[in-house]
């Protein structure tokens, strides 16, 4: 008996992008649409929950729509709703839930909640058709650093961990104290490319009983007192230089935990995902770290490495397959931990 295809059509509202997506078979995105808020967020310096969820509400309609028409799909050919229903914010994710919810309700499609970094990790199976677990994946976003152990689809360990400022997070307030306003990310990305990153030394930290947690707000400490006392003896701050030394000690730090963790545990093969997994200087430097060491490094394109349904739907196929289904009761869950299921 022929296999029947599975079209997922995913949901991604987390944050500040309303994103919407049709998925086939857990690897062919047939659309995927993100209205970013991000010239709406910048005036403010960082995303405001308030109006992001306003926002959400105007717009999540009509990228369902436009995710639909682009994969020339109609609802009734669509076989599940995946939604990400948490970590996030709570009125954000409320948005997305209850979209899902109303669609899954009218039409009798099943719908599943979807784990936010799960999605993350799985957007390296879109174009990477061989990737298949078990291997390690670095998550690093605004508000996320995991070092994964994905031991299967939906299966993960945790080894390490942000104990304070995630790395995205220290991107954006680094970028923000140096004036360069936010997002951090590419503009520190693109500033570095101008400067010497070792110009200044700043500290990498250790967290003394865990060596795959990570720990950014030292640094960040160090580049805020590095700040000020150039203006109290009225020196110049080269920006492209403390960018540039600033990216170097993050980059050092998660590509040493990164190896690290992977030859320990023997894998051959190491992914990145998230928002800082699109950063240049993180990628040539895994890259490199992994072509010397033997082993096989996967990244998704930058577009899937931000928010985005196209991975929510990856994820969502693969809780499909499962047998993973929630009912009308499914809830925003801000704080979901990894592997945590509701």
């Amino acid at each position: 008996m022929e296999q029947k295809d599975i079209y997922i059509l995913a949901i991604e509202s987390s944050c500040d992008e309303t994103a919407a997506a049709v998925v086939k078979n857990g690897r062919e995105v047939l659309s995927n649409v993100i209205y970013s808020q991000i010239a709406l967020h910048t005036e403010y310096g960082g995303v405001v929950p308030e109006i992001a969820s306003r926002k959400h509400i105007e717009k999540i309609n009509q990228v369902i729509a436009q995710a639909l028409s682009e994969a020339d799909k109609k609802l009734e050919e669509i076989t599940a709703i995946a939604v990400t229903y948490g970590p996030g914010l709570v009125g954000a994710l409320l948005v997305g839930v209850s979209a899902a919810k109303a669609i899954s309700f009218a039409t009798g499609i099943p719908l599943i909640g979807v784990h936010h970094i799960e999605g993350h990790i799985s957007a390296n199976f879109i174009e990477n058709k061989e990737l298949e677990p078990p291997f390690i994946c670095l998550v690093v976003s605004g508000g996320h650093s995991h070092l994964v152990t994905v031991k299967d689809y939906g299966e993960y360990e945790i080894l390490g961990r942000t104990r304070d400022d995630a790395a995205g997070e220290a991107f954006d307030k680094v970028a923000r104290a140096i004036g360069l306003g936010y997002p951090g990310g590419p503009k520190i990305d693109k500033v570095s490319k101008e400067g010497n990153p070792e110009a200044i030394r700043f500290p990498r930290a250790k967290v003394a009983e865990s060596e795959y947690d990570f720990s950014f707000s030292g640094l960040k400490s160090a580049v805020l007192n590095y700040l000020n006392g150039c203006q109290m003896k009225g020196e110049e701050i080269n920006q492209a230089d403390v960018a540039a030394s600033f990216q170097k000690a993050v980059v050092d730090v998660l590509t040493e935990h990164s190896i690290d963790a992977v030859k320990k545990h023997n894998y051959r093969k190491f992914a990145i995902a998230g928002g800082v997994a699109s950063n240049s200087s993180l990628r040539n430097a895994l890259r490199d770290a992994c072509e010397k060491e033997g082993i096989a490094f996967y990244h998704p394109s930058p577009v899937y490495c931000t928010d985005n349904a196209a991975m929510i739907g990856v994820a969502g196929y693969y809780e499909y397959l499962k047998g993973v289904r929630h009912g009308f009761d499914l809830n925003a869950v801000p704080n979901l931990k990894l592997g945590e299921r509701i």
